[in-house]
C-alpha cells in the first residue's frame, strides 16, 4: 500500500489498513475537502472524421479560478480524496452535458494504493449517472513527479485489464514518458506544447516529433498533438500524419460547458 497516507485519513477494511472510503454522492459533496471545485471540458478532435474523438476534463473553481489554484490546495492528507472526487465531477457532468465521445479524465498516481479498490467509485459514478465505462480515458501527466514507475505501469495494466483507455499527457516534457514508453505501452501519448509551439520554425523539434510518431506507430500507440494555436503549426504536424488535436485552435476549455469546435 502507498505509504503517503496519513494515519487519520486510513481505516480497517478486510483486515488491512486502507484509505476511507466515501460514496459516490459524497465524493460528488466534496467529502474529506475544505474546497470545492468543477471542471470545465476542452475537446480533443479527430480531423480525418471531423468529429470530437474525446472530451477532457480540467479542473477549475466554482467561481472559474484557474487550476492551479485548486491544484493547489491538494496535499498529501486529502490527495485520494480529491482524485475519487474528480473521477465523480467529471462523469457527472459530461453526463448532464451530454458527452457522447470519450472523456479524458487526468489521474493521481500517488493517490491511488490499490488500483482495483480505488476504482470502485469511478464504476459507481458511471453507474450512477447512466456514462459507459468504456468511455473513460484515464492519464496522467509527467508533471505528477512519479517516482514509482512499477507502481505506474501496475495502474495502467489494471485500467487496460478493466476495458479502460490509458494515456501519457505532456509526453517529451521530461524522461518518465520516456521510461513508461519504454517499460509499458499506454493507448495514447498527448505530445508536450512545449514541442508543438513554433514548431514550424524549428528543424530539432520537428525531428524529434517525426521520431516519436515512428516509434508509436511501430508500437500502435496514437498521438494527440496539444496546445495547438496556429495554424502553421497544425499543418506541419498535419503533414507528419498526427490525426488528433487538441488546442486553441480548435477550441478552448468552457467552464461546465462544451466547445463549439472549429475545424481548419
Amino acid at each position: 500500500m502507498n505509504q503517503n497516507f496519513p494515519s487519520d485519513q486510513l481505516e480497517m477494511i478486510s483486515g488491512e489498513l486502507s484509505p476511507k472510503k466515501y460514496s459516490c454522492s459524497e465524493c460528488r459533496n466534496g467529502a474529506g475537502l475544505d474546497f470545492q471545485f468543477t471542471m470545465a471540458y476542452q475537446p480533443i478532435i479527430d480531423t480525418i472524421n471531423k468529429t470530437v474523438y474525446s472530451q477532457e476534463a480540467l479542473v477549475r473553481g466554482i467561481n472559474k479560478e484557474s487550476a492551479y489554484e485548486i491544484l493547489s490546495r491538494v496535499t498529501d492528507v486529502n490527495r485520494y480524496q480529491f482524485d475519487q472526487a474528480c473521477r465523480v465531477k467529471a462523469i457527472e457532468l459530461a453526463s448532464r452535458l451530454k458527452v457522447d465521445s470519450y472523456l479524458n479524465i487526468n489521474f493521481l498516481p500517488n493517490a491511488i494504493y490499490k488500483p482495483e479498490s480505488c476504482i470502485r467509485t469511478t464504476f459507481e459514478a458511471c453507474k450512477t449517472f447512466n456514462f459507459p465505462a468504456n468511455k473513460l480515458i484515464f492519464e496522467i501527466t509527467e508533471g505528477e513527479r512519479v517516482t514509482d514507475h512499477d507502481h505506474v505501469i501496475s495502474i495502467f495494466k489494471s485500467y487496460k485489464s478493466m476495458g479502460f483507455l490509458t494515456a501519457i499527457d505532456d509526453f517529451g516534457a521530461g524522461y518518465s514518458g520516456l521510461n513508461l514508453l519504454a517499460k509499458f505501452q499506454p493507448d495514447i501519448i498527448k505530445l508536450d506544447m512545449e514541442l508543438i509551439r513554433d514548431i514550424e520554425k524549428k528543424r530539432v523539434t520537428q525531428v524529434i516529433v517525426k521520431s516519436i510518431m515512428m516509434a508509436c506507430n511501430e508500437l500502435n500507440i496514437a498521438v494527440i498533438a496539444e496546445g495547438i494555436e496556429t495554424l502553421e503549426e497544425f499543418k506541419v504536424l498535419q503533414d507528419f500524419g498526427i490525426r488528433y488535436y487538441q488546442g486553441y485552435l480548435f477550441g478552448k476549455p468552457s467552464w461546465e460547458d462544451l466547445t463549439p469546435v472549429h475545424y481548419p
